[in-house]
């Protein structure tokens, strides 16, 4: 019994001195932000320009979380009849989980699935109206670093949304900073 419970002390003390080990090998998170133009193709002849700005944190060489918002600078016009109505992205959160493939030195593929919400206005004359819709997100793109800071990100995301809301497609270029 002795010798059982010696084996046992002893690899738990192998075990703990290998936790600071594997911690020292885990890198510090790298964060990152980016801020660019979006195009929504929201169907229904509604698209939408917008400022899409990201914060993220890249936890792992293949995995981090981001937060993203979008401000409408870019409405629509449809007719319907003989009415003119305009329509405009107020704004757009969501949070994502990403994934990278780091493919060169400076570009890393990456794909990212989120959830997320979005509120559009539509106005007619003195009639003003605005509804939000949630939605699942999820899209891919690259980005390349022109130095150990700076660089381009390109991406397509898709927004499938809640109770039959319908889609938006959603393309946008940044540019990206590491901190």
């Amino acid at each position: 019994m002795k010798t059982s419970m010696l084996a046992a002390v002893a690899g738990s003390l192998v075990a703990l001195c290998a936790v600071p080990a594997a911690a020292q090998s885990i890198s510090q998170p790298s964060l990152y932000g980016n801020l660019g133009y979006a195009f929504v193709d929201g169907g229904s002849d509604a698209n939408f320009g917008a400022i899409a700005g990201r914060l993220g944190a890249r936890v792992h060489p293949y995995f981090g979380v981001e937060a993203e918002a979008a401000f409408g600078v870019d409405g629509d016009r449809t007719t319907v009849g003989a009415t003119t109505v305009k329509t405009k992205l107020k704004h757009s959160f969501a949070g994502y989980g990403v994934g990278f493939l780091p493919v060169a030195p400076n570009v890393d593929l990456l794909a990212r699935v989120g959830y997320g919400t979005s509120k559009v206005g539509a106005k007619s004359g003195a009639i003003s109206v605005s509804d939000s819709e949630e939605s699942w997100n999820y899209g891919v793109g690259a980005q390349y670093a022109f130095d150990g800071v700076n660089g381009i990100r390109g991406d397509y995301t898709r927004h499938d949304f809640n109770n039959g809301g319908g889609k938006a497609d959603v393309w946008a270029v940044s540019y990206v900073r590491k901190f």
